[in-house]
């Protein structure tokens, strides 16, 4: 398992799985492609022979960024793939500067909902109706 930096070259493969890990509202490449040349935005992947198995991305101003993207694919979750993911997005995002840290999650992702708590993200509150399908989203917030 190999961990770096996304490359434009990456943004298809990542399109990809987000249309796999996320069929009703994944970013295309053009969403990702913008973050990724907006300066202020980097994301992390792991791959596996060549393929990418996880990624996650993260924006940031000033002393605040919001965990945008991080998704496993199927047969490698369950493995500490997104807490290598997050644990390189943490790190790069101190030495950003970055002091606090948001995400929104579906209230229906009881997996994800865990993740996050047991790393350290507190619930702040939901937004109605957030995602296209009309679910609610619960904002978190981890303090660097």
């Amino acid at each position: 398992m190999n961990g770096r930096f996304w490359t434009f070259e990456d943004l298809n493969e990542i399109a990809e799985l987000e249309r796999e890990c996320f069929p009703d509202d994944a970013w295309n490449v053009r969403m990702l492609a913008e973050a990724f040349l907006s300066g202020h935005f980097f994301g992390v992947l792991l791959e596996e022979d060549g393929v990418v198995t996880a990624y996650g991305g993260l924006n940031y101003a000033e002393d605040e960024g919001e965990l945008e993207l991080i998704a496993t694919a199927e047969m490698y979750r369950r493995c500490g793939r997104a807490k290598r993911v997050l644990d390189d997005l943490v790190k790069e995002a101190k030495k950003k500067g970055v002091k606090k840290l948001f995400l929104e999650v579906r209230v229906s992702n009881s997996a994800a909902l865990m993740f996050y708590l047991n790393y350290g993200f507190q619930g702040l509150y939901a937004r109605s109706r957030y995602y296209a399908n009309g679910e609610d989203a619960i904002v978190m917030k981890k303090e660097l």
